[in-house]
């Protein structure tokens, strides 16, 4: 009788513990996460009564691009949260050129779409893109690249830490700004003095920049009649409640009609009548009408958990690149969202920056979630050179790091590998 075959044992797959993920990896997707479903009610809220009193309809056409363009945007998000730093890292150069391409071809009548006075969108259509958003998360990475490379050469003289960062940087306000576009331009100066601050530089070197900066700000409020409009508006906008001031002044009729728990949601009377622009640059004023006081806190509130993330991250960095983009992309979202928050309560000039997350804006909401993606895709970096740490093994940061460790290693199987000496006679002895 034949002997039945040896089955072979299969064994079983040890498991190994993986670290957990950083509390500011889970909060930062946390709020990122409510912040969308926030935005999605309330562009449908602000935007639904307003569509059926002039096209009729269901009103929901905002909702239904926002929620499209939210679930490719979290699908991008979702590419550059596994692998956006290195992806992003090898194509900057690319992308900073584009972006300087299309924020010139953006000024060419004929191919820029103005809106409102700005020439800031490509082509036709309700999904023209923005390239001036595109343009911040190009600077944020072509800065953290250049800052962390040369880390001698920006804080040696004020010379240095113009060329070529500081010349890039004013090419591209200058573009965003002759659109016109201040508010994005006001965005793109502070994403860089953060990065700037972060690297190093003199804050001396800081203040001749600020300075130069307000003189040609002042120059371009006194070049444009428009401009003057909206300062003047913004010292009193009850004088002018009629012409530049009626925005601001409907924001705050909509903010101070909510008291403390609002009037109820899609109970705004703001919105349909009288409130320009509800649905992107003054959704927040939507909010605090209807949800109050309770309602803007829970927005702010979320801002600052992705704000604490985003430094959280920064400071567990494993090298100075990682620290300078993670500070850069906290620095566009914060940024963009104090100044629409200032607009808002009339603490600033009208800029027409969307709150981010909340106000519908299709690129700006792409470019938003791909930088929450990069941050997720940090604090995994984060995660991973501990783990290596906690093994005992030290982890290559970039591939000079991996030759140099490489290089170490065989240097030091080759002498650890020859024929050692027993006894004392292979030591020399000590003079005594």
């Amino acid at each position: 009788m034949a002997s039945a075959a040896r089955v072979p044992r299969i064994r079983r797959r040890e498991r190994v513990p993986t670290q957990p993920r950083p509390i500011e990896h889970r909060v930062l997707i946390t709020a990122t996460l409510c912040l969308i479903a926030i935005g999605a009610v309330m562009v449908y809220s602000a935007s639904s009564a307003r569509n059926v009193l002039e096209a009729g309809g269901s009103g929901s056409g905002y909702l239904v691009r926002y929620v499209g363009l939210g679930l490719i945007a979290l699908a991008g998000m979702h590419v550059m949260a596994r692998h956006g730093v290195e992806l992003m890292r090898r194509f900057t150069p690319l992308l900073l050129i584009g972006s300087f391409a299309a924020c010139v071809l953006v000024l060419v009548p004929g191919v820029g779409t103005e809106v409102n006075g700005a020439r800031s969108w490509l082509g036709p259509g309700i999904f023209s893109p923005q390239p001036s958003e595109f343009m911040k998360l190009a600077l944020i990475l072509y800065c953290a690249q250049f800052l962390s490379s040369h880390p001698k050469r920006i804080m040696t003289s004020f010379r240095g830490m113009l060329s070529p960062v500081g010349y890039v940087a004013a090419a591209a306000c200058f573009l965003v700004i002759i659109e016109p576009d201040t508010g994005t331009t006001l965005v793109l100066v502070g994403i860089v003095a953060s990065m700037l601050i972060v690297a190093g530089v003199p804050m001396k070197y800081l203040g001749y920049c600020a300075l130069i900066g307000g003189v040609l700000l002042l120059f371009l409020v006194l070049l444009q009649p428009y401009q003057q409009d909206r300062l003047t508006s913004f010292l009193d906008p009850w004088a002018s409640k009629s012409g530049e001031g009626f925005q601001s002044v409907q924001g705050q009729i909509a903010l101070g009609s909510g008291g403390f728990f609002g009037v109820g949601l899609g109970q705004s009377v703001q919105k349909v009548f009288y409130l320009p622009e509800a649905h992107t640059d003054f959704i927040l004023a939507v909010i605090g009408e209807e949800l109050g006081l309770v309602g803007v806190s829970v927005v702010i509130s979320l801002f600052g958990l992705i704000v604490w993330s985003g430094l959280r991250i920064a400071r567990s960095a494993v090298d100075q690149y990682a620290k300078l983009l993670a500070v850069g992309l906290t620095a566009l979202i914060s940024c963009q969202a104090i100044l629409n928050i200032f607009v808002v309560l009339g603490l600033a000039p009208l800029t027409g920056v969307p709150l981010p997350f909340v106000s519908y804006g299709p690129t700006n909401l792409i470019v938003i979630l791909g930088a929450v993606g990069l941050l997720l895709n940090l604090a995994d970096r984060n995660r991973a050179y501990m783990r290596l740490v906690d093994t005992g093994r030290a982890p290559a940061t970039t591939a000079a790091d991996s030759r140099e460790r490489a290089d170490q290693d065989r240097d030091r199987r080759r002498r650890d590998g020859g024929p050692r000496r027993t006894g004392t006679g292979g030591r020399r002895r000590a003079a005594g």
